[in-house]
């Protein structure tokens, strides 16, 4: 049976390749979608992949998550340092959890430095670019068979 991999995405990450490309890359969210799902295929996992501006959308896929995926990966973006909302959500998901930030944010501004994701992650990748996404499937397929 072909597992479902939630992949979340917050405010801003829409304009991967062209927004700040000096921090981000030039890769953009579709291209980071493809590449996203060629792993999950050749991983035998059914992508969900979602991305929204909202706080409250991505609260509600986390919901969705509870029945339907066997792990999620998460870059919250900015929401990673606000969101008590979505840390409640991902307390509540029973399953493998990724926290996936492309730049290294310890490397970047104080405020960056915390997150509210973080005590309820599995694991966490930074700083690997877009490679981070396909770190954190490899990882979710070795989490979900062990």
């Amino acid at each position: 049976m072909i597992k479902k991999l939630y992949i979340l995405n917050g405010p801003n990450l829409n304009l991967l390749g062209t927004r700040e490309p000096e921090k981000y890359g030039n890769t953009s969210f579709e291209n980071v979608k493809s590449l996203c799902n060629e792993r999950c295929i050749s991983n035998e996992l059914d992508l969900h992949f979602f991305q929204s501006n909202f706080e409250g959308e991505i609260i509600e896929e986390i919901h969705k998550a509870n029945n339907n995926a066997c792990g999620i990966i998460i870059n919250a973006g900015a929401l990673t340092h606000t969101s008590i909302g979505i840390l409640d959500a991902l307390t509540m998901f029973d399953g493998p959890k990724i926290e996936i930030h492309i730049t290294n944010v310890y490397a970047r501004e104080d405020f960056r430095h915390k997150s509210f994701i973080s005590p309820v992650a599995t694991g966490i990748i930074a700083g690997l670019g877009v490679n981070s996404y396909v770190l954190a499937i490899e990882a979710i397929k070795e989490l979900i068979n062990d």
